[in-house]
């Protein structure tokens, strides 16, 4: 596959992901399953409609800082961080108690470097897949992006080990055809996981993989009975067997993710950006893509970011003769006043939603 379609596939999995998990956040898996059934997943934010949140915006975000400084982290750190303050300004209406905290300071002049704060919440992961796909061919190098990119929000050591977990499985992904041997995969990244923690979920992971497993026996051998929850060791490794259970179907592997229940948006986000990386676009549910109401950030703008990234890291030594792609600063804060309205409007219609017995 060439490295375009691992990029836009990256992005627009994610995107889809994110999207399609928003409107069941937070909800056990026993209520998505009562309100679902058995039929497929739809969007569902805005009747059959949806819309992105932070997961898609920080992985955007990643890539138009890498546009800026495709091999110089400190470069591309800096840029990150000031478009992480910029959209900290756009009042988003879903942010991380933990990255929220990182960028007031970022604001009160803490460096990148500085900035992140003790937190192992899934926020580094977010950003770590397009890493992944785009650095991942230098192993050296890909390591010191996701730590700048982890640190400046995230200074524990638990948010780098899970962010590096994905991010080094998109490269092997795209670079080794992880994807032919998944549960090798996770076996390899339980090996080289610098976290006793994660090691044991990412081996338990291997071993349910090997076995034929559903996703859900695995989350619940990792304690995510109701629901998979925000903490970076959990998020991650059941994101990754969401993936490795469908490897090149983002559908798929989306609608295991989302149905587990917890953090659906970001599981999913993580998922569908491993699955898209795999097998580009052409797996992603052509109705999911139609279904995403959104600008500036749209499909067709995502897709351009994407091209854009190709363009980019296609080259050896990477370098970008265009630079990051421009987008309308004052067109994503009236976007995100339109988000915060419909995500209270379908909180408050969730609460009339029978509850699972």
């Amino acid at each position: 596959m060439e490295l375009r379609d691992a990029i836009v596939g990256c992005l627009l999995g994610g995107a889809v992901g994110d999207a399609i998990g928003l409107p069941w956040e937070g909800l056990t898996r026993a209520r998505i399953g009562a309100a679902v059934g058995a039929a497929p997943l739809q969007h569902a934010l805005i009747g059959a409609r949806g819309m992105i949140s932070d997961d898609t915006e920080h992985a955007c975000m990643t890539g138009q800082a890498l546009l800026t400084a495709p091999d110089d982290s400190r470069a591309f750190a800096r840029s990150l961080a000031w478009r992480l303050r910029g959209w900290l300004l756009g009042l988003p209406a879903s942010i991380g108690w933990g990255t929220l905290r990182a960028l007031v300071r970022l604001w009160l002049g803490w460096s990148p470097e500085r900035s992140g704060v003790e937190s192992a919440g899934n926020g580094p992961a977010m950003r770590a897949a397009i890493l992944g796909v785009c650095v991942g061919d230098d192993p050296v190098r890909l390591a010191t992006f996701v730590a700048r990119s982890t640190r400046m929000t995230h200074s524990d050591p638990r948010a780098l080990a899970g962010a590096l977990a994905v991010a080094r499985a998109a490269a092997a992904i795209v670079y080794d055809e992880a994807a032919d041997d998944p549960a090798g995969l996770l076996a390899a990244l339980a090996e080289a996981a610098d976290d006793r923690e994660l090691t044991a979920a990412l081996t338990l992971a291997a071993e349910h993989l090997r076995r034929g497993d559903p996703a859900e026996t695995f989350a619940c051998a990792l304690g995510q009975v109701t629901g998979v929850s925000g903490y970076i060791h959990h998020t991650v490794p059941v994101a990754l067997y969401c993936w490795a259970s469908a490897p090149r179907d983002v559908g798929a592997a989306v609608e295991l993710a989302v149905r587990l229940g917890g953090d659906t948006d970001t599981v999913a986000a993580i998922t569908g950006g491993l699955a898209g990386a795999a097998s580009g676009p052409r797996t992603i549910p052509p109705r999911w893509l139609a279904g995403i109401h959104e600008a500036p950030r749209s499909v067709a703008w995502i897709t351009r970011l994407g091209d854009r990234l190709a363009r980019c890291f296609s080259q050896r030594p990477a370098r970008s003769d265009e630079g990051p792609l421009p987008i309308s600063w004052p067109a994503l804060l009236l976007r995100n006043f339109k988000f915060t309205a419909i995500v209270l409007a379908h909180g408050f219609s969730r609460l009339l939603r029978p509850r699972a017995a």
